[in-house]
């Protein structure tokens, strides 16, 4: 899909050592920060510290080494206790999520 070859584009792009990379504007970010507190803050923590034993903690650098299509199709399609959100988030909203993600240090 579009969806999925922009994210791969981003991808190739920070492995290229652009970290910037698919953080157009400060927007999408945001945009990305409201959803996760909305869907996902309840177990995996507001700032991404788990709230639950068994959710990433996205504080730590080497939970996000994950390429972003792996992270999207976690959110899509679910992973062990974790729902999928494919039907209910759109797309836009999906990768909103992962940018947001890649702001949590």
């Amino acid at each position: 899909t579009k969806a999925e070859k922009r994210a791969l584009a981003i991808h190739l792009a920070r492995l290229g050592g652009d970290e910037r990379a698919g953080l157009e504007t400060p927007a999408a970010a945001g945009g990305g920060a409201d959803v996760f507190e909305q869907h996902c803050a309840a177990c995996h923590g507001p700032g991404g510290k788990p709230v639950l034993p068994t959710a990433p903690d996205f504080t730590q650098h080497n939970t996000l080494l994950k390429p972003d299509l792996t992270l999207l199709a976690a959110i899509r399609k679910g992973r062990g206790a974790m729902p999928g959100y494919d039907g209910v988030l759109r797309e836009r909203e999906i990768l909103d999520i992962v940018t947001h993600l890649r702001t949590l240090r």
